[in-house]
């Protein structure tokens, strides 16, 4: 029994979470102190609305990197779903129009996911190349037109209910969700333990029987059914379709992955690491934004976070081996 209790304690500090939930509480605490209004519910409920677009994006870059791979690609595939939803919306039923939206980030994983395993291209050079395919898509199927007008379907999560005394929007709600059910599949399915092997060693996952192709796929194409709800999510909180959307979220939704103790080299990580990586770079943001910093020091110091962050996992692989 002591034995156990003795070593609790280090299991704690050594989970991947334990680094980044200490870095967001000491931020907490820091802009609390500089800044009165940080500190209400009012601005932790505008913290989750900035972050739950690209928290949702890296969920499915969660999963991607947690096999080995990383998508380039993602906040492109989202601006092009949010596109379709908003031009389909005007001219049919807007449930089909968000199932088509969905159906169509999906597809774009799915492809991503066969050109990495069925050719056996590194997933940066697809993903990077999917990037510049589904940008270019986007603009000439929107023509560079912003979409308006859409109807209540497609901006419903973006309203908000009174709890407490906070606003809070449906979305934010949904975005806890998707992260909550990810959580659960990484860590109690034989799903999600077959991804940690992928990510941990491929051959030796083929090896054990694991369908490593097929698997990949699948993660592909899960990850880009999550870029369409981000989509969604995207257009709810803008209520329009935006063609310039999405352009820097690929790097956001990387930057809230690693931060959140997700190793670059797969393999290991937990789904809400990367919720609290999300919620540390939205931190920084408003307390900073909050405190008058510049917009320019805002990304400096998000840079040298993750340079810390990858660091920390690297010197934290070598003293595995």
């Amino acid at each position: 029994m002591a034995v156990i209790e003795a070593t609790l304690p280090r299991r704690i500090l050594t989970t991947p979470t334990a680094g980044p939930l200490a870095a967001l509480v000491i931020a907490c605490v820091f802009f609390s102190l500089n800044s009165p209004q940080f500190l209400t519910g009012g601005n932790f409920s505008l913290i989750i609305q900035q972050v739950m677009v690209v928290g949702t994006l890296a969920i499915g870059q969660t999963l991607i990197i947690l096999t080995g791979g990383i998508d380039l690609s993602n906040g492109a595939i989202m601006a092009f779903g949010g596109i379709v939803m908003a031009k389909l919306a005007l001219s049919m039923p807007p449930l089909l129009a968000i199932a088509a939206g969905l159906a169509v980030c999906a597809l774009f994983g799915l492809v991503n996911g066969m050109l990495v395993t069925r050719i056996s291209l590194p997933p940066f050079i697809v993903t990077l190349g999917m990037l510049n395919v589904v940008f270019a898509l986007t603009h000439i199927y929107s023509q560079d037109q912003t979409v308006t007008g859409l109807p209540d379907e497609l901006t419903f999560l973006g309203q908000t209910f009174q709890l407490g005394g906070t606003r809070v929007t449906y979305g934010s709600v949904l975005t806890i969700a998707l992260f909550l059910l990810f959580a659960y599949l990484l860590g109690q399915t034989a799903w999600g333990r077959h991804v940690y092997a992928l990510g941990n060693s491929p051959e030796v996952a083929r090896l054990t029987g694991i369908r490593t192709s097929r698997l990949t796929v699948g993660v592909y194409t899960l990850a880009g059914l999550v870029y369409g709800i981000a989509a969604l999510l995207l257009v709810s909180r803008t209520g329009v379709g935006d063609p310039q959307a999405g352009q820097t979220d690929n790097l956001d939704s990387i930057t809230a992955v690693v931060l959140g103790g997700t190793s670059l080299f797969g393999g290991r990580g937990l789904v809400m690491g990367t919720l609290i990586g999300a919620l540390i770079v939205g931190v920084f943001r408003n307390g900073l934004q909050l405190m008058g910093v510049p917009s320019i020091y805002q990304t400096l110091i998000t840079g040298i976070l993750v340079i810390l962050a990858v660091t920390v996992d690297q010197l934290s692989r070598r003293r595995t081996r």
